[in-house]
């Protein structure tokens, strides 16, 4: 359920609607410290604002005095920069029963009116959160990203909920990269993603999660109880499939063998991976900021090993 929070601010929406009624109707239906209203009566002024000042949130009457609603949609959809808007169409209850090809419907919801306000709700809201896990999500994996994973560590923190969070990165990455090309090095992201996913489901329930914060970096988090096995499982999972990555030349010598730039020959092992666990012990963790310190200061140890290791932080126990 939406709620305000004093951390953000309300989201802005558009209401585009000539009905007075139905525009007072869900203006009501939250608290302007929740959702802050810009409405218009008609489809084009609110085409003008929109293209200078884009809202998080559009809904609109599918009647309106100078266009139809689908073909507003169509217009803001059209525009590469105004896709991610997520856009609400309220249709004629009528309209559900008529002959229609859904398909070409460019709105990421619709409501029928006359509108049952838990339901308005609901629908909003649903629209709103799918779409941030769209926009969120990395392009390469689809894991969730940076924004899903700070509110899950934020949320977890506020609740004093125990939580292991796992934080993952690859070790002679960019050689691998360098070397054999993008696709080979999304080819390793793919796999190290999967086996992150897969250890994880081994132990089911909250809160397990996994997220990729964006190249080789990965985060994941488990109950305390079993992340440490969870962290042996997964080392060992990734050195047996890493090898397969490489050219039998590379894999057969145990290195990539390359030159610097002054023509010095180098030699970088096969790819390892460095996982750094914090801990959330009753409520030993109060601010995000504090699991990013203790993160870093985990993996400069971890990296001070060679291969594959995990360093679980013990200092809450």
């Amino acid at each position: 359920m939406l709620t305000a929070n004093r951390d953000k601010e309300p989201i802005r929406a558009f209401l585009i609607s000539g009905d007075g009624a139905f525009v007072r109707n869900v203006i009501s239906l939250w608290d302007g410290s929740v959702i802050q209203w810009t409405v218009f009566s008609k489809a084009g002024p609110a085409v003008d604002q929109l293209f200078t000042d884009p809202p998080e949130l559009l809904v609109s009457d599918a009647v309106l005095p100078d266009m139809s609603g689908e073909a507003l949609v169509a217009l803001v959809k059209g525009e590469n920069v105004y896709r991610q808007i997520p856009v609400l169409l309220c249709l004629p209850r009528e309209t559900l029963f008529a002959p229609r090809d859904w398909s070409a419907m460019e709105a990421d919801d619709f409501v029928l009116l006359p509108f049952e306000p838990e339901e308005f709700r609901a629908r909003v809201e649903l629209t709103l959160n799918r779409m941030s896990r769209s926009l969120d999500a990395n392009p390469l994996t689809r894991l969730p990203g940076n924004t899903t994973i700070i509110q899950f560590i934020r949320e977890h923190i506020e609740r004093r909920r125990d939580f292991a969070l796992g934080y993952a990165d690859l070790d002679n990455f960019k050689a691998f990269n360098d070397k054999y090309g993008f696709a080979r090095g999304d080819e390793a992201l793919m796999m190290t993603a999967r086996i992150i996913v897969n250890t994880v489901r081994r132990f089911p329930g909250p809160p397990s999660f996994v997220g990729h914060v964006g190249g080789d970096d990965f985060v994941f988090a488990l109950p305390l109880h079993c992340v440490e096995e969870a962290c042996r499982q997964l080392v060992s999972s990734f050195d047996a499939i890493v090898p397969s990555l490489y050219d039998e030349k590379d894999r057969e010598c145990g290195c990539i063998l390359s030159t610097d730039r002054q023509g010095r020959p180098q030699s970088f092992p096969l790819m390892g991976i460095s996982i750094a666990v914090v801990c959330n012990r009753n409520g030993s963790l109060t601010h995000y900021g504090q699991v990013s310190a203790i993160a870093m200061q985990l993996k400069k140890k971890a990296k001070e090993d060679p291969g594959s290791v995990y360093v679980i932080d013990q200092r809450a126990q």
